[in-house]
């Protein structure tokens, strides 16, 4: 325990977006829970520790998983398609969602995990070795957890010329949000559902409004944005949420902005549910694209014909993928090579 206790303090780096109170308690600024925490405690993400009245970041430089993926997985369909990204993350959330299905890290506290000992340039090193790897990406737990960790990689990426990328829940408050934006090139959102009561019920006690509230920030800051709202059966799949989903982000973020509703498998405390029937799923695109939504996607269902891109004019096929895999790429110069029409994304 000594030695474990020991790595924590090594490992570990004063945090950003905090006021220090009476007592040696500080006030977490990150994100939207705002925890006040007594000297010896930690804040509800298990990530933030105060130390004698100083707030630390625990996982600066430890991360937990370290992986190459596929772009697409995260899911990211508009942004360097067909291309390789480095996953970092490290331990503890914003959230606690019932369906996680990265709860093992997610949802524990730093010291419980294996990790290892990464300096921001040793990733951004690892990045660039990497064939057809284009950036890091920021994701598999809430990476405002990490924020000093992920600020420093991304300004260091920046100047390598690499992308970066974020998955988030939007649990990050304004302010420190806008200070990341322009060290980022693309971020995906989890907008969870459309009703607060499953923000209290099934994560707990989140704020809809919040995320809401960042995705408009993240779509004027100019970050390409793709959103995804993972459809689990009884809890979030109500015809008519989804349509007051769709009609918010037409309204408020514009019809050009990628959706992709994903298919729930049950997961951690979730597990006496069933998969999301593939009709839902469909359901939930038809809605989409009444409401005005150019590029709405289906995920987590191998094969499927909506897990492709189509061109909003002419309705064919620009980036076909199986799951993760891009098939072919019919995007030329950033519009349909058949119609001419121009597909907004970051292309190469």
């Amino acid at each position: 325990m000594l030695f474990l206790a020991l790595l924590s303090v090594l490992s570990s780096s004063e945090a950003m977006w905090y006021e220090k109170l009476p007592n040696r308690w500080v006030q977490c600024k990150l994100c939207f829970r705002k925890c006040k925490i007594p000297s010896g405690g930690r804040g509800f993400c298990q990530a933030r520790e105060n130390r004698d009245g100083i707030l630390y970041s625990l996982g600066y430089g430890r991360p937990c998983a370290v992986h190459i993926d596929p772009i697409e997985k995260e899911p990211v369909y508009h942004f360097y398609p067909g291309t390789n990204i480095l996953c970092i993350a490290t331990p503890g959330c914003s959230f606690r969602c019932k369906f996680c299905q990265n709860w093992h890290i997610s949802q524990v506290r730093p010291e419980e995990v294996e990790r290892y000992s990464l300096k921001p340039v040793q990733i951004v090193k690892q990045a660039k070795r990497e064939e057809n790897c284009i950036g890091i990406s920021y994701t598999y737990t809430e990476p405002t957890v990490f924020y000093e960790y992920m600020l420093a990689i991304s300004r260091l990426a920046k100047k390598e010329g690499l992308k970066t990328i974020v998955h988030t829940c939007g649990a990050m408050n304004p302010e420190p949000l806008k200070e990341l934006l322009p060290y980022l090139d693309a971020v995906t959102v989890d907008l969870k559902a459309f009703t607060q009561k499953f923000y209290d019920t099934v994560i707990p006690h989140a704020s809809l409004s919040h995320v809401l509230n960042n995705l408009k920030i993240i779509k004027k800051s100019g970050v390409w944005l793709e959103i995804v709202n993972l459809i689990i059966p009884t809890y979030n799949d109500d015809s008519t949420d989804i349509r007051k989903m769709c009609e918010w982000i037409y309204k408020n973020l514009g019809p050009d902005v990628p959706l992709h509703f994903s298919r729930f498998f049950p997961h951690h405390k979730f597990k006496n549910l069933p998969p999301t029937p593939i009709e839902t799923l469909e359901l939930a695109k038809r809605i989409a694209k009444s409401a005005g939504l150019n590029y709405v996607t289906i995920g987590n269902v191998p094969g499927h014909s909506s897990n492709s891109t189509f061109c909003p004019k002419c309705g064919k096929v620009v980036i076909k993928r199986f799951h993760f895999k891009v098939l072919e790429n019919n995007i030329l110069n950033g519009k349909c090579k058949f119609c001419g029409t121009n597909i907004p994304g970051v292309w190469k």
